[in-house]
């Protein structure tokens, strides 16, 4: 890993937090992702299953995590299980993780390695009623690959037909929703690194520069303030293209009189940070430029502003567009009529914003969310990410920080980040 050591407190709590929801006598298992090849004999690059990070810190293939709270011997209430490292492997692929530097990470105190766990699991399980396995429940799930969360849980069914099973994902859909101040305070590091990112881009753009070489700085920046990459494929669109909204092809030249949208975000410590913001390639926004970023700025200043527990993600879109729809009209682009005309199901202002304005952020950057119609708990993270498209004068903007929700008000993670056009033009001026 590239990041500095993370405190182990941090997943200590998130176990507890999740034992405290499991029934009596049982016992809950836990997968890593698998390693997935390419082509030949290569493999993509190794990614963790976040439920099992979230709960563990363990960033390794081939591990598992074993929580029977209620185990007879007290030394096997927590396990975690590991690959046993194995020295010609290594001399390919590298350093696996020992006894103590797994225990070091994680907080386990009892580690066992995966050739010897099916001896031990057996009588485990004879002595628990209920187990827990673990799904990926995230609402906008589209693969249908099965992973191998799914093909333990039929093969453990099969061996095991007679107990209660039940949905880890259900609790852990509650819990990571909810994120602990250690875990802001690994996001704000990501947002950190992202926000220096920033900061040299401003410096970096001008006429001419294409949209991979801003790319490059992205990366340039993350890496060397340890992060672990990008938190998603960085958006670098300038012009027109940036009404395309997962616009990944960043090859284009960035030219006098355009603006640039760029959506990107450092991953660090297993979170991430997810940033968007919007400036003039030449340094200077035109007056019809800043006077749609500056509604676009007023529409996330709204949304921040309604966005506290309590409140459904539905009740808060809802009341967003309807401030949409107004600043839509001073901008000329809706009339007075389209809104008292339009289609409830289909609200005029979706012309020019046709995105939900936020979504949760954390080990994942479309983090585990509850239903529309549940109200947002405090200590979620969300993302604020209003913008306006509009193809006519082949203009995009989109603004977006990153929130955590508290009741005696909200934290703006991103709060030092420039955000006003002033702001911007000053500092690409310097």
């Amino acid at each position: 890993m590239k990041y500095l050591p993370l405190d182990p407190q941090l997943f200590v709590k998130n176990r507890e937090r999740f034992r405290a929801k499991m029934k009596e006598n049982s016992i809950a298992i836990f997968n890593s992702n698998d390693e997935l090849p390419t082509n030949g004999d290569a493999l993509h690059a190794f990614k963790q299953n976040s439920d099992l990070y979230w709960l563990t810190g363990i960033d390794q293939e081939d591990t598992m995590l074993v929580l029977f709270p209620d185990n007879p011997d007290p030394k096997y209430r927590e396990v975690l299980v590991l690959v046993r490292p194995n020295e010609l492997k290594e001399k390919w692929d590298g350093h696996r993780l020992r006894r103590e530097e797994a225990q070091a990470i994680s907080g386990i105190g009892t580690i066992v390695w995966l050739d010897s766990l099916d001896a031990l699991l057996q009588p485990w399980i004879h002595d628990a009623e209920n187990i827990y396995l673990n799904t990926n429940e995230n609402n906008r799930k589209a693969n249908l690959v099965p992973v191998r969360d799914y093909r333990y849980a039929a093969e453990l069914r099969s061996r095991y037909p007679l107990h209660n099973y039940f949905r880890a994902a259900r609790i852990l859909k509650e819990l990571r929703v909810v994120k602990t101040a250690e875990e802001v305070k690994v996001i704000q590091q990501a947002i950190d690194i992202t926000e220096k990112t920033f900061r040299r881009l401003l410096a970096f753009i001008k006429p001419g520069v294409f949209e991979h070489e801003i790319h490059a700085e992205i990366m340039h920046e993350f890496l060397r303030n340890r992060a672990t990459g990008e938190a998603y494929g960085s958006i670098i669109a300038s012009g027109d293209r940036a009404r395309t909204l997962h616009y990944v092809s960043n090859n284009q030249e960035c030219k006098d009189g355009e603006l640039i949208l760029m959506d990107f975000g450092a991953a660090y410590g297993g979170y991430n940070a997810d940033l968007t913001r919007t400036v003039p390639v030449n340094g200077k926004f035109t007056d019809r430029q800043r006077q749609v970023y500056n509604a676009c700025l007023h529409l996330h200043n709204y949304a921040k502003s309604i966005l506290e527990p309590g409140i459904t993600i539905g009740k808060y879109h809802e009341m967003v567009g309807v401030e949409a729809g107004k600043e839509f009209v001073k901008l000329g682009l809706l009339t007075e009529g389209d809104i008292k005309n339009q289609d409830p199901e289909a609200p005029a202002y979706r012309k020019y914003l046709y995105h939900g304005i936020s979504h949760h952020l954390g080990v994942d950057v479309h983090d585990l969310a509850p239903s529309f119609h549940q109200p947002l708990p405090e200590g979620a993270v969300l993302t604020v990410e209003p913008g306006i498209y509009i193809e006519e004068e082949k203009m995009g903007i989109r603004i977006e920080n990153n929130i955590w929700l508290k009741k005696g008000g909200n934290v703006d993670l991103m709060k030092n980040i420039p955000i006003t056009a002033e702001e911007i033009e000053t500092l690409m001026k310097a």
